[in-house]
């Protein structure tokens, strides 16, 4: 590609880029540019909302840049607070470095391995004496650690920071020193982490890098962001059927934004919503399993919702609460055992009166409802999703 083509790709699905006219220069200077994205492996799992970030790098690799993924084992313990209104509680390296190996394997589901710089920052931060923390420490001043908006509200609530936290935004500008990055790569909640990366580069006599931050995405809800602890995730690692059935659950306003962000396109206007969301969830179905995989997991959610053949499906399996037999509770324990999703009984009671929740194909409409729920009964929850009691 040229320059302006070039440019044209890394903008698309950027949310903001500091700043672009930096970026067309250093595009300009005729060499692989270093490319840092740094992950805390603060879980074991990576969900879509990752991949944004991930494949803006894999875009800067097929241009020909060189890609610097950090594993970032030294500042997970810590924990990141952008967008945090408490502090994370601190893990212990046994289960940062048992996260960073299923990190790193699942980011070359994305990334070309070969091109692939793979780094820990502990391997620098780590090293760091006393001495050198208060040295660096002297760079930044508590005033500008204050400005982050997390920060202020946490401290107009007189919530507490941990003097720790205050230090994580410093380590993560002292890795992009450390690698010399051209561009640094985010989400936008990164903002202030990333200039402050920029700041200390400029101190140490380098050439500032660029920040390009992607959008956060939002999960199954449409409301919140993804995230594994809200239970509104899709997991690069999910079977095929689950992350297929998933992708079928949500509404139709986040599809069109789930084609713009995870597939690069908009939405076709002349699909039908149903064609259009089986046609998201079947291509990435492929892109993290094979288009075997995908082919399969779309039958088999043909068979479970659209010839409606529950009985020869492979459903999640259910065990009520002992001596449950409200129908609300039923269905909010269905969701929460079958999905990991948390619904209020407000909105169950919306889908009954809809006439989505069944049982044994037949149609609930009473709120009311005592239900004794038998092992092999199959009870349906809306128009994605159904358990098989156990």
């Amino acid at each position: 590609m040229d320059l302006a083509e070039s440019l044209a790709l890394l903008k698309r699905g950027a949310a903001q880029i500091i700043s672009e006219s930096e970026l067309r220069d250093k595009l300009s200077l005729g060499r692989p540019l270093r490319i840092k994205l740094g992950v805390d492996p603060t879980s074991p799992d990576l969900h879509l909302g990752h991949s944004l970030v991930l494949r803006k790098l894999r875009q800067f690799q097929d241009l020909g840049h060189e890609a610097i993924l950090i594993i970032g084992d030294f500042t997970a313990l810590i924990g990141d607070p952008s967008g945090r209104s408490a502090t994370r509680p601190q893990l212990d390296r046994a289960q940062v470095q048992a996260n960073a190996e299923t990190y790193r394997q699942q980011a070359f589901k994305i990334l070309d391995p070969g091109r692939t710089r793979l780094v820990a920052n502990g391997d620098w931060l780590g090293a760091f004496s006393y001495a050198d923390v208060i040295r660096l420490n002297s760079r930044v001043t508590l005033q500008q650690m204050l400005q982050r908006e997390d920060f202020r509200n946490r401290l107009g609530k007189e919530q507490p920071i941990g003097a720790h936290e205050i230090q994580y935004p410093i380590m993560q500008g002292w890795d992009s020193v450390q690698v010399q990055a051209d561009v640094e790569l985010g989400g936008t909640d990164q903002l202030f982490n990333n200039l402050v990366g920029r700041d200390l580069q400029k101190e140490e006599g380098q050439p500032q890098q660029v920040v390009l931050l992607v959008p956060i995405l939002e999960g199954l809800d449409g409301v919140q962001k993804m995230s594994k602890s809200l239970g509104n995730y899709v997991g690069l690692t999910d079977p095929p059927n689950e992350m297929f059935g998933k992708l079928m659950s949500i509404s139709d306003p986040l599809m069109t934004r789930y084609y713009e962000l995870l597939l690069g396109r908009d939405l076709p206007a002349e699909l039908h919503p149903m064609a259009g969301k089986k046609q998201l969830a079947q291509e990435i179905v492929a892109t993290y399993h094979s288009t075997d995989f995908a082919r399969r997991a779309a039958e088999e959610w043909d068979r479970r919702f659209s010839e409606k053949r529950l009985d020869q499906a492979e459903l999640p399996r259910f065990t009520p609460p002992p001596n449950e037999q409200n129908i609300i509770s039923l269905v909010v324990a269905a969701y929460a055992a079958g999905f990991g999703l948390t619904k209020s009984r407000g909105e169950i009671r919306r889908l009954i009166e809809q006439g989505s929740v069944q049982l044994g194909g037949e149609k609930i409409r009473d709120l009311q409802a005592a239900v004794d729920l038998r092992p092999g009964d199959i009870l349906r929850l809306d128009k994605t999703r159904a358990v098989r009691v156990q």
